[in-house]
């Protein structure tokens, strides 16, 4: 009984580790994970500086396997070379033991401050990223909380005989040892939590030296495991950064039990205290495979680059179709071009309002990541439109061109803002809904399935305005601000006399509702502007709303 109580209370305190360390990762990353991408890129011209990038962001984020897939991502979109990706992920498993080294000094007494700090950062910070940084305090105060209960726990150990058989059965055979932590560092998705466990198992003479050692070593190759299968799928090519991390990870573990005895006996040596030998192990072990290495690293990519060959994505929606390079030396057909990758950015705005519609129909999460996805072939097909139109000469274009570069400019820019409104708001707010399993009225159900079936309307007046420059068209476009304008007004009055009314569904919904109508008549904002250059060609568009200022 006394085992069985020692193993709920061992497993409670690594769950209280595991979500700790889940809120300082969401923390940072929410606060930082744009500058840290960039950062991370930056630093990858060369082994050295990948190898420090590596470290450094992992440090921040307190995880190799989340710096694992932002470089598997930037391998698999052809941003980076192969070599210093590898090199920042040596850097990266370095930088995961930093973490357990900083973790395994007795920190017990900055629990509280952390906590205390953390929730009113949390609850009273000014901006988002004050309350994220408090979250990440939260996570902090959380971790050093569950390893002290960790420590009380596998103090316990020496006193329950059947819990002591248990991991000595489990343990004296190195590699069932080896593979036990790997999988245990699978399961978990993070090989700084397993580390610590070992430590303070070690620590508690739980588990010999031998085999805390080897468990350290299967803790790391557990830790590659994770990238290898949650990478980015697809095109073979996009698992040479996670297989070449795996690879290294293996060759350690193979050497650690080749050497298992004379090893173990040079750490306790230098390290007596088994907690700390533990924790020792796991910065050697990954300070030597980056020594081993890093040196290798080009004959490792070739090798990663043989077995998994590149594959062209010939359905890739946010590859260009038409941005031909020959063309740039006709500037009319460039623009041709141009124009034709932009009317498929027309397209994929349509299917995010129909997905988008389809989201608060039916509060599908999977249908509501898709519709994100969608955002991701915005951006990058506005990019490399963008890229495209700025290498014609400008001294080659007459006024019509240049005025047919600005109307796609117009139309681009547009329909990105158009994507990201519905990706960081309205998917946001949809997220919120389901989340929290709320659902609107009737009535405001269909005042919201209104609107976008109307701005379904308006996209595609828009994509024709762009294609044919017609002035009634035109015209029309931006009529639908004053029918878009007054949907959204009577359904706020509606909404409103609804409150007043004690709607159960509009109280609980008010300010997901109000949020969405708001939104969508930002998205019917940056449609109707498609227009502008039509107008402003045929002298019809006022430089001012103002009473008094239009001419």
């Amino acid at each position: 009984m006394q085992a069985t109580r020692l193993l709920l209370e061992l497993a409670g305190n690594v769950v209280l580790l595991l979500w700790g360390l889940q809120m300082v990762q969401t923390g940072l990353t929410r606060a930082f994970g744009a500058d840290l991408r960039r950062f991370l890129g930056a630093g990858l011209g060369n082994r050295r500086t990948a190898f420090l990038a590596g470290l450094g962001v992992t440090l921040l984020l307190q995880s190799s396997t989340a710096t694992g897939l932002m470089l598997a991502g930037f391998t698999a979109a052809g941003a980076v070379p192969l070599v210093p990706a590898l090199a920042a992920m040596l850097g990266a498993n370095v930088g995961s033991t930093l973490i357990v080294q900083l973790m395994t000094f007795d920190r017990g007494g900055l629990a509280p401050l952390l906590l205390l700090a953390g929730f009113l950062a949390f609850r009273r910070g000014g901006n988002s990223r004050a309350r994220d940084l408090g979250r990440a305090g939260l996570g902090l105060g959380l971790m050093l909380l569950s390893l002290h209960l960790l420590v009380a726990v596998t103090g316990q150990a020496g006193t329950a005989p059947a819990l002591h058989g248990l991991l000595g059965v489990l343990t004296a055979d190195p590699v069932v040892a080896l593979l036990l932590a790997a999988v245990l560092t699978w399961a978990a998705h993070s090989s700084v939590a397993v580390v610590l466990l070992i430590a303070s198992l070690a620590g508690a003479q739980a588990i010999p030296p031998e085999a805390a050692v080897v468990m350290v070593a299967g803790a790391n190759l557990g830790g590659a495991v994770n990238p290898v299968l949650e990478g980015p799928g697809g095109n073979p090519a996009a698992r040479r950064l996670p297989v070449g991390n795996l690879v290294t990870r293996a060759a350690g573990c193979l050497a650690v039990l080749a050497f298992l005895g004379p090893l173990t006996a040079g750490l306790a040596h230098l390290s007596p205290e088994p907690g700390r030998l533990a924790a020792g192990f796991h910065l050697a072990f990954n300070l030597v495979l980056a020594a081993l290495f890093i040196g290798v690293l080009p004959r490792l990519a070739m090798l990663l680059v043989r077995l998994f060959p590149e594959r062209v994505a010939v359905a890739d929606p946010a590859a260009p179709q038409y941005l031909d390079q020959a063309a740039l030396r006709a500037p009319h057909l460039a623009i041709a071009n141009a124009a034709r990758e932009a009317l498929r950015m027309s397209d994929t705005v349509d299917a995010m309002l129909r997905g988008t519609l389809d989201v608060f129909r039916t509060d599908d999460r999977r249908l509501l990541e898709e519709v994100r996805r969608m955002d991701d072939v915005l951006d990058r097909l506005h990019e490399a439109i963008k890229r495209y139109l700025t290498r014609i000469s400008l001294e080659d274009l007459d006024e019509r061109d240049a005025r047919r570069v600005s109307q796609v400019l117009t139309l681009t820019i547009n329909l990105e803002h158009v994507g990201d409104i519905i990706d960081r708001n309205l998917m946001e707010t949809a997220g919120r809904k389901i989340g929290r399993q709320l659902h609107f009225s009737e009535e405001g159900a269909a005042e919201i399935v209104a609107m976008l079936e109307r701005l379904g309307e308006t996209q595609r007046l828009a994509a024709a305005v762009f294609l044919s420059g017609d002035l009634r068209s035109a015209r029309a476009l931006m009529r639908e601000k004053e029918v878009i304008r007054d949907l959204e007004t009577r359904a706020t009055e509606a909404h409103f006399a609804r409150l007043r009314a004690g709607r159960t569904e509009s109280l609980e919904t008010s300010a997901l509702h109000l949020d969405i109508l708001r939104d969508l008549r930002r998205i019917n904002a940056h449609l109707a502007a498609v227009a502008h250059p039509v107008l402003d060609r045929s002298g019809e568009l006022a430089p001012s709303r103002l009473r008094g200022e239009a001419p």
